[in-house]
């Protein structure tokens, strides 16, 4: 049993390094690399660097589970699983728009609980794998492959490239889906009763997001953010307090 969750942490760590590299490789727009995380919490000038290094540093760990078992690499990857849900829990709560990057570019959805969830799960894997002897194959590995691919959004992305051969922000999409998927989502029903209305009083699209205005009760504006693809989209909401003077206005509560 402990053996037959190391084929799979040796795919997914495998599978990350191409997918980082190709995402780098691909010379991505200006400011791409600042939705993907880990870059996002690093400056500019070291995004790429970033990336890189994450790559190569899971390239180590895949090779090291396959050809040997020293405790180095074992515990190595018990860490690097152990800091990805922290660095996801950290871009959910600083960056709510960036995507965990786990897997390149197709992983620019925002990071929501499956993907945390996920790397929880690998955590846990590693931890079990650590005295277990050579890699190998059971049931319990197809098992694992089930429960990972159930908290993996980046199958979802990848069927909508296949299905519209389109990047996000390029796939045509309605102000009507976009509020029928506001409307179905926990974020709206939660303060769905401290609007003055149901029906939004401007709307608009940036890139892969719609964005919704609504009037509250307090006759402030409540900013609803829908992701416009995944079948559970994320949903971002804001207020934001109307100021007579003329001025700007300011975000004065945020939640996911």
């Amino acid at each position: 049993m402990l053996e037959s969750q190391l084929p799979i942490l040796i795919v997914l760590l495998v599978l990350g390094t191409i997918a980082k590299l190709a995402t780098v490789r691909s010379n991505l727009e200006p400011g791409a690399l600042a939705r993907l995380g880990p870059a996002v919490l690093v400056p500019g000038s070291l995004r790429t660097p970033a990336l890189i290094c994450c790559s190569v540093g899971e390239l180590v760990l895949a090779a090291g589970l396959l050809l040997t078992t020293h405790p180095l690499f074992r515990w190595g990857t018990v860490v690097f699983f152990a800091l990805s849900t922290y660095v996801l829990l950290e871009l959910r709560r600083r960056r709510p728009d960036a995507g965990c990057g786990c897997f390149g570019e197709v992983s620019s959805a925002p990071v929501g609980l499956r993907s945390i969830g996920r790397t929880v799960v690998l955590t846990g894997m590693a931890v079990m794998s650590v005295w277990a002897p050579a890699p190998g194959l059971s049931w319990w590995t197809l098992a694992g492959v089930v429960v990972l691919a159930a908290l993996s959004p980046e199958l979802e992305e990848a069927v909508d490239r296949l299905r519209y051969r389109a990047p996000c922000e390029q796939r045509p999409a309605s102000e009507s889906v976009g509020l029928a998927k506001l409307r179905a989502s926990a974020t709206w029903r939660s303060h769905a009763d401290q609007l003055a209305s149901a029906e939004p009083y401007d709307s608009w699209r940036e890139m892969c997001w719609r964005f919704f205005v609504f009037e509250n009760v307090n006759k402030d504006d409540t900013v609803f953010a829908v992701y416009l693809t995944g079948r559970h989209p994320a949903v971002r909401m804001a207020v934001v307090g109307r100021d007579d003077s003329g001025s700007m206005p300011e975000y004065t509560a945020v939640s996911a």
